[in-house]
């Protein structure tokens, strides 16, 4: 199993990029087959071969499809076909970097999947490191770096992603929504408005165009994100349910059951014993 991850290395990238990232599945891996992908603001662009298959489902839609594609901020957890062996190399955006970029002739969609012709998203014909891939699929040269050499495949990729962030526009929704996003961890939403000097209305609208999310749902994901990577972290030890909930602003233990059974689907007992989200497949939490 190969599981890493890299932050960008130019300032322009890392504006857009939070990270590049690669899971493979050998043929014959011991991991679980469905595993759950919970609620996430931020799309990836997902790059695999041609021909392999995905599929992401709930209870009320299912995607599927080959190749890469983009994966879009969605608010329900997804669950994942991993059975056969796969390679996936994704990019990670931070929260509403999409709105600034030019993403035609796609848009960007909540709760939702979409199939990406690689290639000619990035017009990767105008790059001179496509030279190197000896006449192979750009594509198909990335994923075998991803394997042998990530952070020169990192260094690549970010080569070519380099002239489409190169074209980014900000306006003020997006700046507004800039200064928001570092403040919502920890600062009330009521306070977030006398904060930077704006209403609050005039800072929902912005937010809400620029990342497609209101502010209550950005700040219950990362809470979720924040909670569950502090599970991650305790193992398989004995939890002490009633201190977790106090330790996240929960008002007590059936408060943070009822939380969890809306969001991943499982009561606080049942994720122990099961432990089929992906922070727990693939880990994740830290940068290689």
């Amino acid at each position: 199993m190969i599981n890493w991850k890299y932050p960008p290395k130019r300032s322009l990238a890392a504006q857009y990029v939070e990270c590049y990232w690669c899971i493979e599945k050998k043929q014959g891996d011991d991991s679980h087959p469905f595993p759950k992908l919970t609620p996430d603001p931020t799309a990836h662009l997902i790059i695999a071969p041609v021909l392999q298959g995905y599929q992401y489902a709930n209870e009320s839609v299912s995607f599927e499809g080959q190749g890469s594609h983009w994966l879009f901020p969605h608010c329900q957890t997804f669950q994942v076909d991993h059975t056969d062996a796969f390679i996936l190399l994704g990019v990670k955006f931070h929260t509403g970097a999409l709105y600034a970029l030019d993403m035609s002739p796609h848009q960007v969609e909540l709760e939702h999947v979409m199939e990406v012709d690689i290639s000619r998203f990035l017009d990767l014909n105008r790059h001179e490191c496509v030279s190197d891939a000896k006449g192979q699929d750009f594509s198909h040269e990335l994923l075998r770096l991803a394997k042998d050499a990530p952070e020169t495949c990192c260094d690549a990729l970010e080569g070519v992603l380099l002239s489409w962030l190169n074209q980014a526009h900000s306006d003020k929704h997006s700046l507004l929504t800039c200064k928001a996003l570092p403040l919502l961890p920890t600062m009330p939403i009521s306070q977030l408005g006398a904060q930077l000097h704006c209403s609050q209305r005039t800072l929902e609208r912005s937010f809400v165009r620029v990342t497609g999310l209101t502010l209550k749902q950005y700040q219950s994901m990362n809470r979720l994100d924040l909670l569950l990577e502090s599970l991650y972290r305790r193992g398989n030890a004995d939890i002490d349910w009633a201190e977790v909930a106090l330790e996240f602003g929960f008002s007590d233990q059936p408060h943070l059951i009822r939380y969890l059974k809306s969001t991943i689907g499982k009561t606080p007992g049942e994720y122990a014993k099961v432990r089929d989200l992906t922070i727990d497949i693939y880990g994740g939490v830290e940068y290689s």
